[in-house]
């Protein structure tokens, strides 16, 4: 399958902006996070356009709840549109999650228990977001630390399904395998093997924090070695696919993430000499 963009790109984060406008350092792609761009004439907004004569951008958000029983916030899903009428993102994602209930935003990625009438939800409800901002979205597995008693599948099969009937992609994060297969005792290959190699349009790679009882997902530490490893599996089973490094706490040097950058380019390269 041929993508959009290629090779190995970086999140967007404010400490670099400056730096990226100046410097316009050699970066195949970046990625957003979209809900911190809706304000029309804000600085930020300025800056997105910007950016976005010199890079390709994709966006990535946490505010569609797409698991949630409220309803879709249609005002929300009105700014993003506009935004990405803008800027013509080569894709938008979010998270196959929820993260707001009675009005109230969680602040938080909180999984879905794995049922059948989940998946018809939760499909429901991506439909409903690809028509609202007329284009097709990449929904991301989320790390987790609990699991429902009702869930009757396991998260892959559970990830897969909804893919199939929301007829959406998927942006699989390697690290939230490796940190939910720890925390909860499966296989991550297993994980791996049962995604549908035509469905993943990108991945994402990111560094936790080891609290002895439990994997954290922090996006605050370089990606750890137990993930290279599984990232180059799957690069192995999915190809040269669109990769993103994801750093949000403890943001280091902009120098320091294109180095990561380059080691997932090192990564596929070494996979497919």
């Amino acid at each position: 399958m041929k993508h959009p963009v290629q090779g190995c790109g970086i999140g967007l984060r404010f400490q670099h902006i400056d730096q990226i406008v100046d410097r316009k350092p050699p970066i195949p792609w970046l990625e957003i996070l979209t809900d911190n761009y809706l304000l029309p004439g804000s600085v930020q907004q300025d800056y997105l356009l910007d950016i976005a004569e010199h890079y390709p951008l994709t966006f990535h958000g946490v505010g569609m709840s797409l698991g949630s029983t409220d309803p879709l916030d249609t005002e929300y899903f009105s700014r993003v549109k506009a935004l990405v009428e803008r800027v013509n993102p080569v894709w938008i994602s979010d998270h196959l999650c929820w993260t707001s209930v009675h009005g109230l935003v969680t602040h938080d990625l909180i999984p879905l228990p794995y049922t059948e009438e989940t998946i018809r939800h939760a499909a429901q409800r991506i439909r409903q977001a690809q028509e609202l901002l007329e284009r097709r979205l990449l929904i991301e597995n989320v790390s987790s630390y609990l699991q429902y008693q009702q869930s009757a599948l396991s998260e892959w099969d559970f990830l897969c399904a909804v893919a199939e009937e929301a007829d959406c992609d998927i942006l699989l994060d390697v690290n939230n395998i490796y940190v939910s297969a720890c925390n909860h005792d499966f296989d991550p290959l297993a994980y791996l093997n049962a995604i549908p190699v035509e469905r993943v349009r990108e991945i994402h790679l990111a560094g936790y924090e080891d609290r002895g009882t439990h994997l954290l997902d922090t996006h605050g530490y370089p990606v750890s070695d137990a993930v290279w490893a599984l990232y180059a599996a799957a690069i192995q089973r999915f190809g040269a696919i669109p990769t993103l490094i994801e750093w949000d706490n403890n943001v280091p040097e902009l120098d320091t993430l294109l180095a990561e950058a380059h080691k997932a380019a090192k990564v596929q390269a070494h996979v497919f000499a």
